[in-house]
C-alpha cells in the first residue's frame, strides 16, 4: 500500500511530536527558547519544526495539545466512574501540582496567543470546552438541567482557571480551600 503524501507527512508530524513530547515530559519548552534550541534537544533540524508546525508558538501549541488530551484520558476515567465533585478535585490536582506549574505557564501563553489570532490555534481553541462538557454531563446526571448544567461547568472551569493564573503569577489562593469553596457554591 503506497501513502499520500499528506499521510506521510501526517506521519511524519506526530513521530516528531513524540519526540518533542519525549524531549520535554510534562513541561512545555519556555517561550523564550528558540526552534534551533529546541530541535537540538530534540534531534531534528528546526527547518522540520517550522515546516510541520509553522513556528515556535505552533511548536507549543501541539505539544501542549497532546498533553492535555493525555490529561483528559485519565480525567475523563474519572468523570466515567464519579460524580461532579470529584472531578473539579482531579481536574484541579492534576494542574496544581508543581511538575505542571511550567505547562500551565505555557498554557496561558498559547491561550494568549490564541486570543489574538485563534484562527491560528484551532485545536487548542476546540478542546477549550473538552473538560466542561465532561463536567456539564455530570451536572446533568446529578439532577441539573441541560443549560443549568452548562453554565455551572463552564463558571466552573473559569474559576479554576483564574485560580491557576493566580497560581502563575505568584499569587497563589490556598487551593484546596477555594476548589471547595467553588463546590460549596455550586451547591446554594
Amino acid at each position: 500500500m503506497t501513502l499520500s503524501s499528506s499521510e506521510r507527512k501526517g506521519d511524519a508530524r506526530e513521530r516528531l511530536l513524540a519526540r518533542l513530547l519525549d524531549a520535554f515530559g510534562e513541561a512545555l519548552p519556555p517561550p523564550e527558547t528558540s526552534l534551533r534550541e529546541i530541535a537540538a534537544r530534540t534531534g531534528t533540524s528546526h527547518a522540520l519544526l517550522r515546516y510541520h508546525f509553522g513556528s515556535l508558538a505552533g511548536v507549543l501549541a501541539a505539544v501542549l495539545r497532546a498533553q492535555r488530551a493525555r490529561d483528559n484520558e485519565a480525567l475523563f476515567e474519572v468523570a466515567r466512574q464519579g460524580t461532579f465533585d470529584e472531578l473539579v478535585r482531579a481536574i484541579w490536582q492534576t494542574y496544581t501540582r508543581p511538575e505542571q506549574l511550567s505547562r500551565v505557564r505555557g498554557f496561558f501563553h498559547v491561550a494568549g496567543l490564541a486570543a489574538y489570532r485563534p484562527e491560528d490555534f484551532p485545536e487548542l481553541v476546540d478542546s477549550l470546552d473538552d473538560l466542561t462538557k465532561a463536567l456539564a454531563s455530570l451536572a446533568r446526571d446529578e439532577g441539573l438541567g441541560t443549560e443549568e448544567a452548562l453554565t455551572t461547568a463552564t463558571v466552573t472551569i473559569a474559576a479554576m482557571r483564574g485560580l491557576l493564573l493566580q497560581e502563575v503569577l505568584g499569587s497563589p489562593v490556598r487551593s484546596p480551600d477555594a476548589v471547595e469553596l467553588i463546590l460549596r457554591m455550586r451547591r446554594s
